[in-house]
Parts: C-alpha cells; sequence; structure tokens
C-alpha cells in the first residue's frame, strides 16, 4: 500500500514540474516578444531585414526558437537583424517582410 502512495506522490510531483515548466516558457516566450517589440520600437531608423542573417547572428527569435542567437544556417527566412531602414531591400535576399506561416 505505502508503494502505492509514494508511486502517486512522484508521480503528481513530476507532473506539476512539467505543467510548471511549459507555463514558464510560454510567460518567457511572451516576454521576449514584448521586449523585442519595445526595442524596435525604440529604434527610429531601423527596420527588421528577414533572410540575411548569418547563423547564430540573429536578433531575436523566431517561430523556430525563442532567442537571439539561436538562427542554425546562414540566411534563414525567420531569422531577422534590424539594419538602417531602406537598406534591407537592397541586399540579396533581404526582405522587410516576414515569411508567410504555414
Amino acid at each position: 500500500m505505502s508503494n502505492k502512495i509514494i508511486t502517486s506522490a512522484i508521480s503528481a510531483v513530476l507532473a506539476l514540474g512539467v505543467a510548471g515548466a511549459s507555463t514558464s516558457a510560454l510567460a518567457a516566450n511572451q516576454e521576449t516578444k514584448q521586449d523585442m517589440s519595445q526595442m524596435m520600437g525604440g529604434m527610429k531608423g531601423m527596420e527588421k531585414c528577414y533572410g540575411i542573417a548569418k547563423a547564430g547572428q540573429n536578433d531575436c527569435g523566431t517561430a523556430s526558437h525563442g532567442c537571439a542567437g539561436e538562427s542554425k544556417v546562414d540566411g534563414d527566412k525567420e531569422a531577422w537583424l534590424a539594419i538602417p531602414t531602406g537598406l534591407c531591400n537592397k541586399i540579396v535576399g533581404g526582405s522587410t517582410k516576414a515569411p508567410d506561416k504555414h
């Protein structure tokens, strides 16, 4: 009987830990998005340029990762850099529009 109680208690603790970690990750991702919106709002004369970042050199998160510097390939269409307004469309592969979400 005591083994069942211990097993149930451990299962409950693990379930709470997983649920808490998921909630924390979602909250952190939302905070990152808000921080980036605020950062871009404060960067007058700058724009997001998608598709030009080298691997590991992107400025912020994408649909596939949540932080700056986490892009895995050069020229990832979702990864972007903040650059002076008007330059993005002059760079091969650069786009001021985010890629369509599938």
